[in-house]
């Protein structure tokens, strides 16, 4: 479903709303191309159906996905915001970091760094689900569990993924030596 939304600096851009699952919940995107407007969980369908980007789909199905392909449309408030958010998108599929470790490289403090991701309007487009607490997980919302969900998928699926990738490519039957 397509509809008018207005985003950061006043320009009104056509957005598509879609949703797809994942274990329990109804993830709902709103993005343009490359774009994402804005990522949302849900326990209750969204009133308007739709696609989602298919590296979302992809990533939620536990399928290998690349979602550095899509990119957040808005602008952070402010550069400590940028620099957060950029840092946090540097951490690779299947693991995780601190919010003290995300604090110490961009030179604040962690809960600056908490602010940042309960404020993050696209989670997975910006992995926020993989800084975790000192000595715990921190928080996730709308659900905790979202999170813990989204880092065991992501462990269990990162093995995989590595083994897949330790094989070369099978030679052609008949191919000559």
């Amino acid at each position: 479903m397509q509809y008018r939304f207005i985003c950061n600096g006043g320009e009104e851009v056509e957005v598509i709303s879609g949703f797809t699952r994942f274990e329990l919940w109804f993830v709902e995107v709103l993005w343009s191309g490359d774009r994402v407007y804005r990522v949302r969980f849900s326990r209750t369908r969204p009133p308007e159906e739709g696609p989602v980007p298919y590296q979302v789909q992809q990533y939620l199905s536990g399928r290998s996905a690349d979602l550095s392909q899509l990119k957040p449309a808005f602008s952070p408030p402010g550069a400590l915001y940028a620099e957060i958010y950029r840092e946090v998108s540097s951490i690779p599929y299947g693991e995780t970091a601190t919010y003290g470790e995300i604090a110490f490289r961009v030179g604040t403090g962690p809960r600056v760094v908490g602010q940042a991701m309960a404020r993050n309007p696209v989670p997975l487009i910006i992995p926020c689900h993989r800084v975790v607490a000192k000595k715990g997980l921190g928080g996730f919302s709308p659900d905790l569990e979202i999170k813990v969900r989204l880092l065991s998928m992501e462990q269990k699926n990162k093995k995989r993924f590595m083994k897949k990738s330790d094989f070369s490519a099978p030679r052609n039957q008949g191919e000559d030596s």
